[in-house]
């Protein structure tokens, strides 16, 4: 290699001269450069450890704004199911008040035409006992030629009695059975 021949006179000369440039580059790099470089280094490394801080601290910011959000969360889900049940046991308690209050009303309304009914019946059987007693009688007349009025009362009485029994105990049972339709 011709640059390594050390037996040519200038390579010397060379070599001193690359230990000169070399020293004073070195000096120069040493003394303006590498300050420079070695504090853009120093504030990057600075800036790189803040802005590393500040997201740690972003992080448990967010971390903790998270569990609030859900805790807020559950709460409203608390409240909102505490609401809803709460309006359901109002709103049957309040349908509860309307049937009994609507039931009572019924109840009142089928004892009142019981009532009514009975008084009809009986005003009817008043009647027709009269009728039956006047018809048996002129029949009675017609037949025989005279009249037993009491007699006659008597045996309509006892005939309408046992009817009206009957009657009776047929009225309640379909009365009974119309409360039961309306309720």
């Amino acid at each position: 290699m011709p640059q390594l021949d050390f037996g040519n006179p200038l390579m010397i000369a060379q070599i001193i001269w690359l230990l000169i440039i070399f020293g004073f580059l070195y000096f120069v790099l040493s003394a303006h450069a590498l300050p420079r470089v070695e504090s853009v280094l120093e504030e990057r490394r600075t800036r790189i450890t803040a802005d590393l801080e500040a997201a740690r601290a972003a992080k448990t910011e967010a971390d903790a704004a998270m569990t609030a959000h859900r805790e807020a969360t559950a709460r409203a889900r608390a409240e909102a199911q505490a609401a809803i049940a709460n309006a359901l046991q109002q709103a049957q308690s309040e349908a509860q008040a309307r049937t009994d209050e609507l039931n009572a009303r019924l109840a009142k309304q089928i004892e009142d035409a019981e009532a009514r009914i009975a008084a009809a019946r009986d005003a009817a059987m008043g009647a027709l006992r009269q009728v039956a007693a006047e018809t048996a009688d002129s029949l009675v007349v017609k037949l025989t030629g005279r009249s037993d009025r009491a007699a006659v009362e008597r045996a309509v009485d006892k005939v309408l009695g046992a009817r009206g029994a009957d009657e009776a105990v047929r009225a309640r049972t379909v009365a009974a059975a119309s409360a039961a339709r309306l309720v």
